[in-house]
């Protein structure tokens, strides 16, 4: 009888330990689909730069070390890898690219162009969806560490490979509340 019960608690841990592998499997896949859909945003992203620098850069001969600097960052999220490295020069392109569209509102001629017009609606379309993706990635990443953290699935997350997944989490530049100016 000891055999027999001995037996059956050795299989219902070899099940669950099956199961607990599994699911954090099906999570992990899901983290890397979740990171390919910001992928692609990001990709939307960089390709529609080099149009609307191309289409600015005319107008804006004398700008030109704000079109250096969209270019060097674009090169730069493109070359990016993983979350992590992604996140942070997706912020300097970020950044690049605001200063670019306050440099663009002192021009008249360029506000007033329906291929810039057009081009700043589609880069503020990529950018609302790539906000999107980068929540729906942070919810399943953080489902998927929960997943990995919690007793006893931590035990077989130990024994194979399932690292925790990491978060878009917002710098401490972007923490900091702006000062008005007064002027």
């Amino acid at each position: 009888m000891s055999v027999l019960v001995t037996t059956l608690v050795v299989v219902l841990l070899a099940l669950w330990a099956l199961a607990a592998y599994n699911r954090l499997v099906r999570l992990k896949n899901q983290v890397r689909n979740a990171w390919s859909r910001i992928d692609v945003q990001l990709k939307r992203r960089h390709d529609l730069i080099p149009a609307l620098v191309d289409t600015v850069g005319g107008a804006m001969s004398f700008e030109k070390d704000t079109l250096e600097a969209v270019v060097a960052a674009r090169q730069r999220a493109a070359a990016a890898k993983g979350p992590v490295d992604a996140a942070g020069k997706e912020r300097a392109l970020s950044e690049s690219l605001r200063r670019l569209r306050a440099v663009v509102e002192g021009y008249p001629q360029l506000t007033a162009n329906q291929n810039v017009r057009e081009l700043q609606a589609q880069l503020a379309g990529v950018e609302a969806d790539i906000a999107r993706a980068r929540d729906a990635y942070n919810t399943t990443a953080t489902a998927y560490n929960t997943s990995v953290e919690v007793v006893p699935n931590n035990i077989v997350a130990g024994l194979g490979s399932f690292p925790k997944a990491e978060l878009f989490q917002v710098s401490d530049n972007e923490r900091a509340v702006p000062r008005p100016t007064l002027g």
